[in-house]
């Protein structure tokens, strides 16, 4: 089987440093990697949703994804998973491996054969590990920054991927990472379960370039999802709108630039009738950087509806019609504000 051969020997000659978690409030599951190594995404992070999360590497076998989810789907702990896996090999102290399980139990394993610095910490919920690496202290900050960031996973994540590099992280470089997450039906549209599916293959910053891309995704991604999920699973629908909440406050406080992201979750918040007052500030945002566009003028007079300021809706809705008279939705708008208002006095 020589393509497997080829990238055991490449992932053995290169140190990775990764981290596998969940999030128990909302079932998200993933994994975030790096490693001097062309497209390590290719090969760590296993994830899935409902199931479990695995990263394999060092002398990677990559049979331990696959073999791991399937344990973990058949019921098995994080620990008992790992043993079988384990039991199925025959270098286990050259491999390393780390799994998050349904639960959020998870489990390492570290080989006494792998390269120097390697090791391993975990907590519930989260498992860190790393071989070739400058010391102990990439494993240590990304277990401290993960445990202490606030937001959405994928945030966490990063951030802890970056503390890592910050304190060394592959002790022979850098070329390429992956941060992969999975939620049942949090893809696009709900088709698959990829709330995030992001690669960097080869960079010479690559955890930097994650971030940039990451930083675009999830306006344009993840918001749109957290928001369809809120509807759809209704135990989770306080924190699926809560994490969406925190990205309409972090695009707020960015220097972001687009009409389109700001308009988007403007618009979904009018209709949920929650944080009136961001909820306004970001569609005035947006048709600070778009004054033309009627779309927005509608998403801002819906925000003000949402607000109770039934005069200003009506305003706003006016505007728009002043550019397209003829559009029903907006004069349907309008019928609705004007309503409002009547009944208001």
């Amino acid at each position: 089987m020589p393509n497997i051969a080829l990238l055991l020997v490449c992932l053995s000659g290169y140190g990775t440093f990764s981290i596998v978690a969940m999030d128990p409030q909302t079932g998200e599951y993933g994994v975030a990697v790096a490693s001097r190594v062309l497209d390590v995404g290719y090969i760590v992070p296993w994830v899935k949703a409902n199931v479990g999360a695995v990263a394999t590497q060092a002398y990677s076998n990559p049979y331990f994804g696959p073999w791991a989810l399937d344990e973990l789907a058949a019921g098995k702990t994080a620990a008992e998973a790992l043993r079988a896996v384990l039991e199925k090999d025959t270098m286990p102290e050259d491999r390393q491996i780390g799994i998050v399980d349904r639960d959020g139990r998870s489990a390492s394993h570290t080989g006494k054969n792998t390269t120097f610095w390697a090791g391993h910490r975990n907590a519930p919920c989260v498992a860190v590990q790393g071989n070739i690496l400058t010391g102990p202290e990439v494993v240590d900050s990304m277990f401290a920054v993960f445990q202490r960031t606030q937001g959405s996973l994928a945030e966490r994540l990063i951030s802890a991927l970056e503390a890592g590099e910050k304190a060394g992280g592959d002790s022979r470089g850098k070329q390429s990472a992956s941060l992969l997450i999975m939620l049942e039906r949090g893809g696009y549209l709900g088709v698959d379960d990829r709330l995030v599916d992001l690669k960097v293959v080869d960079s010479p910053e690559p955890v930097q370039e994650l971030r940039r891309q990451y930083e675009l995704w999830q306006y344009a991604f993840m918001a749109p999802a957290y928001l369809r999920l809120a509807g759809e699973f209704k135990d989770k629908e306080e924190a699926f709108l809560n994490m969406t909440h925190a990205l309409l406050t972090k695009a707020l406080q960015s220097d972001l630039r687009s009409a389109e992201v700001y308009n988007s979750l403007a618009w979904e918040f009018a209709l949920l009738k929650k944080y009136p007052e961001q909820t306004l500030q970001a569609a005035r945002k947006a048709h600070d950087l778009d004054p033309e566009d009627p779309n927005i003028m509608d998403t801002v007079a819906e925000a003000y509806y949402a607000a109770g300021n039934y005069e200003e809706a009506v305003r706003w809705e006016t505007m728009a019609l002043r550019k397209e008279p003829e559009n029903a939705f907006f004069l349907g708008q309008l019928e609705k504000y004007r309503k409002a208002l009547a009944e208001q006095k």
